[in-house]
């Protein structure tokens, strides 16, 4: 999530009235201490006590064991609705970061077309 957060600007438009949420099963603790040290642009939810129903609620689906795979993504576009699932958001990859950026790009394109 990193290099989300360090090519937000460039690469994701400043976002656009997209709003990109994380979903783990990390406490609400951890992921807050997380994201006070790293100053993500983006939101982090936890589904550590709920069982997947903070996933599921955004239309994930989990795996057997009832648990989010690791790192989903929820984009949320402009209108407020969901607009893409990433389930297992692989934050290593270089191209989950441009499948994200198309995802945002679709919902929010750069007005001067760069």
């Amino acid at each position: 999530m990193r290099a989300y957060r360090d090519q937000y600007a460039s690469l994701f438009n400043e976002g656009k009235d997209v709003i990109v949420i994380g979903v783990s099963n990390d406490s609400v603790d951890e992921l807050g201490s997380w994201l006070k040290d790293e100053d993500f642009p983006f939101l982090f939810a936890s589904d550590a006590d709920n069982d997947g129903a903070t996933y599921t609620a955004f239309g994930g689906g989990l795996r057997d064991n009832n648990m989010v795979d690791s790192r989903a993504v929820i984009v949320v576009g402009p209108d407020g609705r969901i607009a893409e699932t990433i389930e297992a958001f692989n934050q290593n990859d270089p191209m989950a970061y441009e499948g994200l950026a198309e995802v945002v790009d679709r919902l929010a394109p750069d007005p001067d077309g760069s």
